[in-house]
């Protein structure tokens, strides 16, 4: 076809037309047949990330408890009168009770596997105070302390456990990375963080802060 247009004059321009005509037929079945994806569809393909997810929400979690921490001392017997009510107080409902946010000084006295028990300072000795520093974080305080993140905020119960773990291992990073493997014992922690009150006799707080005093 190409050496016939040629051979008559103006051919090498129908030429041209014919060989435009055929790309731009190409090009609009191509783009037919191409599906455009969204971003928010690309996302929803990737799949949910717990880990990112407690990467931005940690700082929250963490700001708020700092914030609403009450002092052991003026806790614990509030506790000691009535549970309920201090809970009710000071923290947020959970399944079980209530999660509150609390600050305090104590020395190390204990450990077992990672979690130590405090002696803190004007708080009656038939009080158990624990923290967690690890290297395994228990339960989902940290995920549960604000009242904030619900349920239905997730696809299912899988993607709301995994937030729970998330959060915990973002705590872990973000908190106990300087401290992970030191003996602790003897030494006497600032700790601010929270804590579900079943037993109102057994704090096992979450850290969301820990300093070394001495």
């Amino acid at each position: 076809m190409s050496a016939t247009l040629n051979s008559v004059p103006g051919g090498k321009r129908i030429s041209v037309y014919v060989t435009a005509t055929l790309a731009f037929v190409l090009f609009a079945l191509m783009a037919f047949d191409t599906k455009v994806i969204s971003l928010a569809e690309l996302e929803g393909e990737v799949g949910f990330s717990p880990q990112q997810f407690a990467q931005e929400t940690f700082p929250e979690i963490q700001a708020y408890v700092e914030k609403n921490a009450v002092d052991a001392s003026v806790l614990a017997p509030e506790v000691l009168q009535d549970a309920g009510a201090a809970g009710e107080k000071y923290g947020v409902a959970a399944s079980i009770g209530h999660i509150v946010p609390v600050s305090l000084s104590g020395v190390a006295v204990e450990s077992q596997g990672g979690t130590y028990t405090l002696d803190v300072a004007d708080v009656p000795s038939d009080i158990a105070i624990r923290v967690q520093t690890g290297p395994a974080i228990n339960g989902t305080t940290l995920r549960d302390t604000t009242g904030n993140i619900q349920f239905g905020d997730f696809t299912n119960q899988i993607e709301y456990q995994d937030v729970g773990a998330a959060l915990n291992d973002e705590m872990k990073r973000q908190v106990l990375a300087d401290i992970s493997g030191q003996d602790l014992t003897g030494k006497t922690l600032e700790v601010v963080g929270s804590f579900t009150m079943i037993n109102p006799k057994n704090w096992l707080i979450t850290p969301v802060s820990i300093a070394i005093i001495e």
